[in-house]
């Protein structure tokens, strides 16, 4: 499926956080959604959705609305990134991983909230869109990889954070693994589009913590990588 990206024109690219502007508005959704942490929302409002979303959808961009971007995957819904990245409480200093880069849109957010981002990516098609957008916005502390994201990336290991962004039949071993001892992990889990719950892993000495953060829905989490699309 061959999308091309929202053309790179001042309703999609610019700030465009007037009063009656469509980012405005979804600003406001998101703080009546329940987000509060203004580095988010900031960070956000400054990440132009319309750059990463395929170009029939270009006008659905300040929607808060899932979309597709091919190869069955999809941009999430705004309000569901946001209270992804503020459950998980990414500092400057930080170390991240993404599961899951997709479009490249979640990656840009938690790239301008961490020190270093590493995404992970099973469609190289994907990434290499992904990696052309980062590029586009000057975000340079970005490490990607075309590879099996349910494997996470135990060369780089341990992480601060992970992001999850597909969903796992049941809680990841190898990428609790990963994450260290104080470290946060938000990953949907579930088995089928209305069973899925989004879980705040927190991992202890003894173990881990989890918190139900309410019902979600995304693409399942899938072994291997796809070596042609």
């Amino acid at each position: 499926m061959n999308l091309e990206t929202a053309p790179d024109t001042g309703a999609n690219i610019g700030p465009n956080s007037g009063p009656n502007s469509g980012m405005a508005r979804l600003m406001q959704e998101l703080r009546e959604g329940g987000v509060a942490d203004e580095r988010v929302l900031s960070v956000i409002e400054r990440t132009p959705r319309g750059l990463f979303v395929p170009a029939p959808f270009a006008a659905k961009a300040f929607d808060n609305v899932a979309l597709p971007i091919g190869h069955h995957q999809t941009v999430s819904q705004p309000l569901v990134v946001a209270r992804m990245t503020q459950a998980l409480d990414v500092g400057e200093r930080m170390k991240v991983l993404e599961v899951g880069a997709g479009s490249g849109y979640q990656g840009a957010i938690l790239a301008r909230l961490c020190r270093r981002l590493y995404a992970i990516e099973r469609y190289a098609g994907l990434l290499e869109e992904a990696e052309k957008r980062w590029a586009r916005l000057r975000i340079s502390n970005i490490t990607a990889l075309h590879g099996d994201g349910s494997l996470g990336w135990p060369e780089q290991a341990p992480f601060d954070r992970i992001m999850v962004t597909a969903a796992a039949a049941d809680m990841p071993p190898v990428l609790l693994e990963q994450l260290a001892v104080g470290g946060l992990m938000v990953v949907p889990v579930g088995d089928g589009d209305h069973d899925q719950r989004l879980e705040l892993v927190r991992r202890t000495g003894d173990g881990v913590e989890t918190e139900d953060l309410g019902p979600v829905r995304f693409v399942p989490l899938i072994d291997g990588k796809a070596e042609h699309l």
